[in-house]
This record gives structure tokens, sequence and C-alpha cells, in this order.
């Protein structure tokens, strides 16, 4: 007994470190999720909360009962006969409508998460075309005329203002990709031939990590990119320097856009995208 109970001491110790360790930044209770910098990465976030609550209220009340009927009903005498139930329509009914009420609420508040995923507004503060391509990114400010797309060895930068939103245009000239900024808690797929949209409000500065989760050949390691919200006043300043930028033609990330910017690829030549 002893020995079990050292086992057990330890076990609950390596279970508490762990959850302390893995609570850096408050992730811990978000149950490991990355804090969302957008109001639709928080509405998100709230569904998972309430998935995961309804799930330990369902998962303690299964294994109360199994307890119970285990003790309550445990046989008592070796030659004890324990009462034999057939049937009991009351709880027979419980327990399928019970799970049919839980599954229904669940879906309903899935279902409009999502509906708020895919709404757009009229006039969107600022709008982005997202270029994604064998084995970078290029992103088109088609508002401010210009463009950046990623080079070798130069992941591109994406700049965006906080308090905003935000429309994403997706195309892509080669294969499939998939556009994920991390703490947008939310991704699309960038489809050649197509152009897949979304929007999103941004609510929190500072700069975020962003890749490709769509296997898409030989680099797809490669398709690293980082996300910049700043102030607004921060955020015109950047529009202005990488005009200059742009007109000057000095730095081989930035360019002027037009419908038939270049995109880069990893041997260094040029492919338009429509």
């Amino acid at each position: 007994m002893p020995a079990r109970r050292r086992t057990l001491t330890r076990v609950l110790g390596l279970a508490f470190v762990a959850l302390f360790a893995g609570g850096c930044k408050g992730q811990w209770s978000r149950v490991g999720w990355p804090a969302p910098i957008t109001k639709e990465g928080r509405n998100t976030l709230n569904v998972w909360y309430g998935s995961l609550t309804t799930a330990a209220i369902v998962g303690a009340v299964v294994i109360a009962l199994i307890l119970w009927s285990a003790l309550w009903y445990r046989r008592r005498s070796p030659d004890q006969l324990p009462r034999q139930v057939r049937y009991n329509l009351p709880i027979e009914v419980l327990y399928t409508v019970i799970p049919v009420i839980i599954i229904a609420v669940l879906f309903y508040f899935t279902a409009i998460r999502e509906n708020d995923e895919d709404k757009f507004t009229a006039n969107p503060d600022v709008t982005v075309g997202v270029v994604g391509f064998q084995w970078s990114w290029q992103f088109n400010y088609p508002q401010e005329g210009f463009s950046i797309t990623g080079r070798p060895g130069r992941y591109p930068q994406m700049v965006l203002p906080v308090d905003s939103h935000v429309l994403f245009n997706e195309t892509s000239p080669d294969v499939v990709h998939a556009f994920w900024v991390i703490p947008f808690l939310f991704k699309r797929d960038v489809v050649p031939g197509r152009q897949n949209s979304f929007e999103v409000y941004l609510t929190q500065t500072g700069t975020f990590a962003g890749k490709c989760t769509e296997l898409c050949g030989t680099d797809h390691d490669r398709m690293l990119f980082t996300l910049k919200v700043v102030s607004k006043s921060d955020y015109q300043q950047w529009i202005q320097k990488t005009k200059q930028l742009a007109q000057a033609g000095t730095d081989p990330t930035v360019a002027t856009y037009t419908n038939d910017a270049p995109v880069y690829v990893h041997n260094n030549t040029q492919r338009s995208h429509q």
C-alpha cells in the first residue's frame, strides 16, 4: 500500500507540474489555445470553452453514475443475487433525449460562429490580396498601390492596423496552399483558379507568426511569414514609407502593385498571377 501511495503522489505531482508549466502566458486557462487577436477568434475560443465545459459535465455525471452503481449495487454476499431489471422506460427516454438536446445546442452555437466567420462588412477598412505560391507569399495592398513579396531567405511581413476590419482575398498560381495566422484561430485554403475570402476584426497589437498549413510540395516548410498589427497612426506611417520604397525600387521585396504584379518563385524566376 505505501508503494501505491508513493506512485500516486508522484503521478499527481507530475500532473500538477505539467499543468502549470504549460500554463505560461495564460495558456492553461485557454487549454493550450493561443490568445486570439481577432473578434472572430475570441468567438471561436468561446465555442471551445462551451464544448469543453459540456464534455466535462457529461463525463463527470457518467463517472459518478458508474461509481454510484458499482458501489451501491455491489455484491454484498456470495449467495446474494442482485435484483434483475429488464428495462426502465423513463430512464431510456431520458438518456435518449438529453444527448439530443446537448448535440442540438452545440450545433446551434457552432453554426452561428461559422456564419460569423463568413460575414463581410460593406466597407472594410483594409483589403489585402494574399497570393500563396511555391514557396512563399505575396501580400498585395490594392488600395495603397504596392505589394510585398517573400524572397528566398527573406520571409514577408504583413502590416495591418488594430481596431480595423480587414478583408483577405486569397488566390494561388500553382497548387493549394493554406493561409494561417496562428492567433486568428482560423485558416482558409488558397486554391488555384478561384478566390477565397474572409474578414477579421483585429483587436490586439503585436507581431505574430503565420504559415502555410497545406502540404504544397518540397519546400512547404519555407512558407512562413509574420503579421505585425500596429496602431492606426503607425500604420499610416508604414504605408507612406512602403510607398516610397515601392517607387524607388531599392527593396526587392516591395514593388508597385498592378493586376499583373510579379510573384517570385523558389528559383528566383517570376510568375504572374491572375
